[in-house]
């Protein structure tokens, strides 16, 4: 075979189709050595070396657990940016057969716990208790910033939306990952019900007195006594939080109670809208913290992952320019 012949056969081994069928997009990811593993889905096997991928999208699915609906989401988002070749996209499936959550495990497969506000926010597993649900995005950032397969990686994007804004949220102020990577790493929070804030303020709220539980974790910072962010101190929650890149996505039609809404007292104290609880903890990190967040509000969108990451304005966030 001549040369030329043999680097056009390399070529394509190395830069194949993208998987965009839900049923065989699939592979485990194996969590704290083994034999623990969850499932994730994927545009590409994170197992085989592709030069054409530079960029890696990870979106967090909400309290319905529905990975695969997402995946068809981050899916059509990559479409319409014309970033299907050249980005990896992954979400996790955070299982659980717990409680009143029914989902169909594999052999090993980890139940994380059916507590929304547990897996939302680096709460420890049902299933294994020295594992937290933090630890499943560090096992998957980690993998692909190994460069094995992705030697041409450049930027990760982590992005949730509704409860997965909740975990992307606390998991953007809380990863030990982030400096480790050797990869930018930047978060889009999009439409969260609640936010962790770092101090005890909140947006017109006076009733502390009747809602005690206000400033607790995943809405505070207090009584972290389990979990991912057990050891870790506030202040340097509060740094990562400032420092870290992240973007607040904002619905701008997000003012209705569907879809999940918190409407604890916890929750209410943040505001009275999902919309409203964003520019109001947008605010605060930016003017109190000194954080470079900006919030991005997506017009005639409300509380609709579809909608919100296939806008032209979650273009950029999802797919940065290298």
């Amino acid at each position: 075979m001549k040369p030329a012949l043999l680097l056009l056969v390399a070529s394509t081994a190395l830069s194949a189709a993208p998987c965009i069928s839900v049923a065989g997009c699939t592979e485990f990811v194996t969590l704290s050595g083994g034999p623990a593993r969850s499932l994730i889905y994927r545009s590409q096997p994170l197992d085989t070396r592709n030069t054409a991928i530079t960029r890696a999208l990870v979106v967090v699915h909400g309290t319905g657990r529905d990975a695969d609906n997402y995946f068809r989401t981050a899916l059509a988002s990559a479409f319409v940016a014309g970033a299907l070749d050249d980005t990896v996209i992954i979400v996790p499936r955070i299982a659980s057969a717990q409680g009143n959550c029914h989902d169909k495990l594999a052999e090993n497969e980890v139940s994380w716990s059916c507590n929304g506000d547990s897996w939302r926010s680096g709460g420890v597993s049902a299933s294994n208790p020295n594992l937290n649900s933090f630890d499943f995005m560090d096992a998957i950032l980690q993998k692909i910033a190994k460069k094995d397969s992705f030697p041409n990686l450049k930027t990760i994007v982590v992005a949730g939306h509704s409860a997965g804004g909740q975990y992307v949220n606390r998991y953007s102020m809380a990863n030990r990952v982030h400096d480790t990577l050797g990869i930018p790493v930047s978060y889009v929070v999009a439409n969260p019900s609640s936010y962790a804030w770092p101090d005890a303020t909140r947006p017109d709220f006076n009733d502390g007195r009747n809602c005690t539980t206000y400033n607790r974790w995943p809405y505070g910072l207090t009584n972290r006594e389990s979990g991912y962010t057990a050891k870790m101190s506030d202040d340097q929650l509060k740094k990562q939080l400032a420092t870290r890149p992240i973007t607040y996505l904002l619905g701008e039609i997000d003012i209705l109670p569907l879809g999940g809404f918190d409407a604890s007292c916890p929750a209410m104290a943040q505001g009275p809208t999902r919309r409203a609880r964003g520019e109001a903890f947008q605010k605060f990190v930016t003017e109190k913290l000194g954080a470079k967040s900006p919030a991005v509000i997506v017009h005639l969108c409300g509380h609709n992952a579809r909608c919100m990451f296939t806008a032209d304005e979650a273009t950029p966030l999802l797919y940065p320019k290298q």
